[in-house]
This record gives C-alpha cells, sequence and structure tokens, in this order.
C-alpha cells in the first residue's frame, strides 16, 4: 500500500511516536503494523526504516509471489543485533498461503498433505525470523470463495497444533467472508484470534465482519484502507477533517481506524510518510467525524 491520497500536511509533534500497544488473549498487540507486500528488494531496508520510525508490529506472508519474508526478516535481526530491542517488543505476524497464490518458489512440498505444508511454511517462516515463534500466524485465505472446503480444515487444524505447541501465540485468517467466519468460529477448536481484511468503505468499512469480530474476542486488521477508497477518502467532508486536526488524509483515516476498534496496516515506502501515519496518537475524532467516516460511501 502507498499513500495515493493527496494531500500530506504537518509532522508529528513528537519525533520519536511509537505505535501503542493494546492487550488480546493475553497478548500485547501494536495498535498499528507496517505491512511489507509488493516490496521486493527495499523490504530489508523498509522494515528497518519502520521499526525505527516507531512501528512495532510487521506484517508479511511465507508467499514469495508477493513478499519477501526473507527481507523483513534480515531487517528484524538487524535491529534486535543492534540491542535497543528486544524479541518480545515486535509483533511479528505471517502467513501460510495455499500453492494456488503462490508462484514456483514454494516454501513446502505441495505433493505433501496440507498439515505439512502448514508444519513446512511455519518451520521456513521462523528461520526467516531466526526466532522459536511467531506471535500471530494467518492463512492467507480459505480455498473458496464460499464455504470452508476439507483443505481449509486440515490447514487450521494444523495451525491449531502450532497454537497449542506455544510455537504461534494467535491465529488468524485472512480475505475471509461472514458466512465463512460464522463456521469458521463455530466448527474451531482454537478459535480465531484476528482477521484481516481489506476494508473497504462501500460496506460501511467491512462492517458485518467487524461485528462478528466484536461480538467473539477477535481482533480486526484493515488493510488497502487508503488504496482501495481513494476516491471516496477525496471528499469535501474528509479534508475538512483533516484541516481540523492539522493533518493530511492518510493518518485522519488511520486514527479513524482505529477509534472504531480496528488495527490498520500501512504499507507507506517514504519514512516521513511512516512518522506522519504515527501522527495518529497526537489527536481523536469527534463523535460526529466517526459517524461522518464511518457512512461517507453507504
Amino acid at each position: 500500500m502507498n499513500h495515493s491520497i493527496r494531500v500530506r500536511g504537518k509532522m508529528p509533534n513528537t519525533s520519536h511516536a511509537v505505535s501503542h500497544q493494546i492487550e488480546h488473549r493475553g497478548l500485547s498487540i501494536p495498535t498499528f503494523i507496517y505491512g511489507t507486500a509488493w516490496k521486493e528488494q527495499r523490504t530489508e531496508s523498509l522494515v528497518q526504516m519502520a521499526v525505527t520510525s516507531g512501528f512495532r508490529g510487521i506484517d508479511t506472508a511465507n508467499q514469495r509471489r508477493h513478499y519477501h519474508e526473507a527481507g523483513a526478516g534480515e531487517a528484524v535481526k538487524k535491529v534486535l543485533g543492534e540491542g535497543k530491542l528486544m524479541r518480545s517488543d515486535l509483533f511479528l505476524q505471517s502467513k501460510f498461503t495455499y500453492a494456488a497464490g503462490q508462484d514456483h518458489r514454494l516454501p513446502y512440498d505441495p505433493n505433501a498433505d496440507f498439515g505439512s505444508q502448514v508444519r513446512q511454511s511455519f518451520e521456513s517462516s521462523l528461520s526467516h525470523f531466526d526466532t522459536s515463534y511467531l506471535d500471530s500466524y494467518i492463512l492467507h485465505g480459505p480455498a473458496s470463495g464460499r464455504g470452508l472446503t476439507r483443505s481449509d480444515w486440515e490447514v487450521w487444524r494444523a495451525m491449531e497444533d502450532l497454537h497449542k505447541a506455544d510455537s504461534v501465540k494467535l491465529i488468524g485468517v485472512s480475505n475471509i467472508g461472514a458466512d465463512q467466519l460464522r463456521l469458521l468460529i463455530e466448527k474451531s477448536e482454537v478459535k480465531p484470534a484476528i482477521v484481516q481484511n481489506r476494508c473497504f468503505a462501500r460496506t460501511g468499512w467491512d462492517a458485518e465482519i467487524r461485528r462478528l469480530c466484536r461480538a467473539n474476542d477477535i481482533i480486526y486488521q484493515g488493510f488497502s484502507l487508503l488504496t482501495a477508497n481513494s476516491a471516496v477518502l477525496n471528499q469535501r467532508e474528509i479534508h475538512a477533517v483533516a484541516r481540523r486536526v492539522g493533518y493530511s488524509i492518510a493518518p485522519v483515516v488511520f486514527r479513524f481506524a482505529q477509534q472504531i476498534g480496528m488495527i490498520p496496516l500501512t504499507g507507506t515506502t517514504s519514512q516521513d510518510h511512516m512518522k506522519e501515519d504515527l501522527a495518529v496518537y497526537d489527536f481523536d475524532l469527534t463523535d460526529a467525524e466517526i459517524e461522518k467516516i464511518e457512512s461517507i460511501a453507504m
């Protein structure tokens, strides 16, 4: 994700802003996460830049087609090697991706059963980060657009086993529909702790999924908040909010997301934008402004 919205404003009041944390199922989770999709060979330098700027949550996937997880891992190893942060200061989140979503650079044997594929992919992710555990591990998306297939359940059971072994603190799912999420909640032994979806204003910012998450103690992470909604966010009402708080549209949208209970992801490649995005902790939106943004495309 990059910042395609036109307006950028002043820099944050604090030069060393750090993303805040919330407690969820016994784990501290940053309320703002840096996403690493589509960064390719810049991944390592950008992840280092993000952590230096104040981000403490890193989202990636063991899917070389769209991510360079090894690059993110090298950045984390370098940051921790400086001795200023400990492993426990960072929230590391990766994903298992089916072969249909991969290219030829698979992190597992495609002929293995799905449980083995999950374990092989997970061990590869641990190796990339040189860590003994991940904070969050996510199914990148169900195998089908409707329902949950036998392969989905095999993958989820393998993820549950990783959670039970304390190899991963939280498990979750991405790119999921409401009916699929209801089924996963109902039938799973270890309930999903995180849902990560592309978030469209035209659906009330994924309102139905967010309601399900609130009702079932699930953290909702939203991505593409800017790029999926660029036309809507250029409306005068949004610009008026940005003028009032003295920042640009991007941090306004991210602060809105946080105030309605969402953890936003940003994937900006600019350090200035990283610092400005972390200015979300410098201001609050009013109830009226939140209501206006929540219904802006409805």
